[in-house]
């Protein structure tokens, strides 16, 4: 090589990482919680630029500091972190799909930890209550009801309205339930369980199971009679119905804040269920804002919502490694692998706040309706069973809200044409 040639350099990219951190065994919790939430934000911006060596240096030091049977911290960490991982592998296709291969739950254990999670806290409970009894409110003069459970699939939520129907003093209506549901195995349980209901309750009653996603269902489907009392619920499920390609508005920087933007799809839904005419629809949704665009965004949203759901954590558990606890941060560390790792329409969990429902239901002709009065008590009742500090019950028009230490976690809402 001649003289004049350019001397060969080292990568400058791989010098500028982070500061090392103080030694682990010198930080206290706090500094500790500080140190993490700094570095997953940085590592969250380097990953959102491309920036793979960083966004490395990040992962390692953030290794260090969390670990899956710390504090709440640091186990949210730890699935923070590994939404990262799994964002910078997805940009080789082949090492992902190689990887991924082998480790995806099987639907059992999904299953499980969804049963750990209404037993152990007071979430769904809340919501159940009071979905039965504003449906038993605004249906009890009814002879003929049809409900439509769009996902759902939980006998905790209609075995007490069941229940409920069949001591009016008119007596019981002749009841319709529809339960649409992706997995066969839930509706196999589900009808058969209500059936032996109705029947010791000497109850008319018909189950009609729909094995398809609310992205398959159409209104030929459900089968609306004339005459039925018609009414929606859906339970931390219609959000997925958001899910879209949203490379367009990313270049062009739309919905960088708080815009709410149109969705094609969320818009026919509402369109063809406003056009049955239900008397009631019945929306529960995490309280939280995922369907932003940057990462960066979502990330912080992120970060500070599960931080809550993994508090709640820390008063039910004692055991930070008990294998219930484990289930139950695997289902929300998918969650969170979801709304960071995924784009498009496979990013599925694209949560938004009640506000943000509110204009989406406007605009599809829908309007907001109080809950019944009484509901408040049936959800305070439910929460104090519990036994834990920490709860709250919001109330915002029309819509419920359960709170951890001030934090609104879970809404429901309800609507009418």
């Amino acid at each position: 090589m001649s003289s004049s040639s350019p001397s060969l350099k080292p990568d400058v990219t791989l010098s500028l990482m982070l500061s090392s951190p103080p030694s682990i065994e010198a930080l206290k919790p706090e500094e500790r919680g500080i140190r993490l939430i700094q570095l997953l934000l940085t590592c969250a911006t380097h990953a959102s630029s491309g920036n793979l060596h960083r966004a490395d240096a990040c992962l390692r030091q953030i290794s260090q500091l969390a670990s899956v049977s710390g504090d709440s911290m640091q186990r949210l960490a730890t699935r923070f972190a590994s939404a990262l991982a799994v964002r910078l592998v997805k940009r080789w296709p082949g090492l992902y799909k190689a990887l991924n291969h082998t480790q995806q739950p099987q639907p059992p254990e999904l299953g499980r930890a969804g049963s750990i999670f209404a037993r152990a806290f007071p979430y769904l409970s809340f919501a159940h209550a009071i979905i039965a009894r504003t449906l038993f409110q605004a249906m009890s003069e009814e002879r003929v009801i049809h409900i439509v459970d769009l996902g759902s699939g939980d006998p905790k939520l209609w075995v007490p309205l069941l229940r409920s129907f069949a001591n009016t003093p008119r007596g019981p209506p002749h009841l319709k339930i529809t339960c649409v549901h992706a997995n066969k195995i839930v509706l196999e349980k589900l009808g058969p369980r209500l059936v032996k209901e109705a029947d010791g309750l000497d109850m008319p009653f018909q189950f009609t199971p729909l094995n398809v996603s609310l992205r398959e269902l159409n209104i030929d489907m459900l089968k609306v009679r004339t005459g039925e009392a018609l009414a929606f619920t859906s339970v931390l499920n219609l959000h997925v119905l958001l899910a879209e390609d949203d490379r367009v508005d990313a270049h062009f920087g739309v919905n960088k804040s708080n815009n709410i933007k149109d969705c094609k799809q969320m818009g026919q839904f509402l369109t063809m269920v406003r056009s049955m005419s239900p008397k009631v629809l019945l929306l529960v949704e995490q309280e939280a804002d995922h369907n932003m665009n940057r990462l960066v965004d979502r990330f912080v949203e992120g970060l500070h919502y599960y931080s809550a759901i993994f508090d709640s954590m820390d008063a039910t558990f004692e055991n930070v490694s008990c294998e219930e606890r484990l289930a139950l941060e695997e289902m929300f560390g998918r969650e969170i692998e979801n709304i960071v790792a995924c784009e498009g329409l496979e990013r599925e969990e694209r949560h938004e706040r009640y506000a943000k429902w509110t204009v989406r239901f406007a605009r599809a002709g829908f309007k907001p309706v109080r809950l019944w009065c009484d509901s408040m008590e049936d959800a305070k009742r439910v929460v104090e069973a519990y036994g834990h500090h920490g709860y709250k019950i919001a109330s915002e028009r029309a819509s419920m809200m359960i709170c951890w230490h001030e934090r609104p976690l879970y809404a429901v809402s309800a609507w009418n044409c």
